[in-house]
């Protein structure tokens, strides 16, 4: 099912999310703000933009292990998404496309690869599909299903059978889990597990999918960085930033061992640290 990509508010927000921590990572601050002035222009509370963009990170993101919950959540979600101002927000979705292709010079914007492309992409045709006076029931239906199967999907849990995983491995995750919350003196994210899951299990068989996550992860942390300073008036946090952010630029990616992994461990803490100060 075809659908326009520029009109998906989920890969949008991905794109400019990817814009960001590439100029971040390129040394170019001024490209990187311009997008991050773009979000915070465009996705305001209350718009209609920001209220779909919500309802669409409810059906896309949310981790949900009961069938009831799924068909309850979809209820509601129509709803919402026929409450909407259709006109409003395809009209600030065209705003906001505008001040991209205004603002951002990059080429290759649209042209990134979003690794769930096709999991936004099933979401935003069924809020379309729902807003519709002559729905199509069939493809409605279709959708409907894939959205179920999306939401019940597990995301970011350890799970030992997709690697094979020996009994001694599977000891080693469960020491080292352990050995890590002692350190932090708390649960470990999400985040957090699926590190010392890529270590444990990747580290020998294959290191390039622990390396793109690291590279991932220093994207989403410098990206947290450029919003934190936009939004925070922490003078004393601000004062460090570009500290922190030379920091994290240096940070090597492409290193599996001990101290790179305790490494990214603090990183993603520090993410969710920025994410709360905002």
């Amino acid at each position: 099912m075809k659908h326009n990509k520029k009109r998906n508010v989920g890969i949008i927000y991905e794109l400019l999310l990817k814009h960001i921590s590439t100029k971040l990572l390129e040394g170019k601050q001024k490209e990187a703000k311009k997008a991050t002035k773009l979000i915070e222009k465009h996705f305001k509370k209350n718009t209609e933009l920001y209220k779909e963009f919500r309802l669409f990170n409810a059906l896309a993101k949310s981790n949900i292990t009961n069938t009831h919950t799924v068909a309850s959540i979809l209820n509601e979600a129509k709803i919402a998404s026929n409450n909407l101002d259709s006109k409003t927000l395809e009209r600030q979705k065209s705003a906001l496309l505008k001040d991209i292709n205004y603002n951002i010079t990059d080429k290759d914007f649209y042209y990134r690869s979003i690794s769930d492309y096709r999991d936004l992409g099933t979401v935003q045709l069924a809020l379309n599909e729902w807003r519709k006076k002559d729905k199509d029931i069939k493809r409605l239906v279709d959708l409907e299903v894939k959205i179920g199967e999306l939401m019940l999907r597990e995301k970011g849990e350890v799970n030992e059978q997709k690697y094979n995983a020996s009994h001694s491995d599977r000891l080693v995750l469960k020491i080292m889990t352990e050995k890590f919350n002692r350190r932090y003196g708390e649960e470990l994210s999400s985040d957090q597990k699926r590190i010392i899951e890529g270590y444990v299990f990747l580290s020998d068989k294959d290191p390039v999918k622990l390396q793109k996550f690291f590279a991932e992860k220093k994207k989403e942390a410098l990206t947290s960085l450029a919003t934190f300073e936009d939004r925070s008036k922490n003078k004393y946090l601000l004062s460090k930033l570009d500290e922190v952010r030379k920091k994290i630029i240096e940070l090597p990616a492409n290193i599996v061992d001990d101290a790179n992994v305790i490494k990214f461990l603090t990183l993603t803490k520090m993410i969710s640290e920025t994410k709360k100060e905002m």
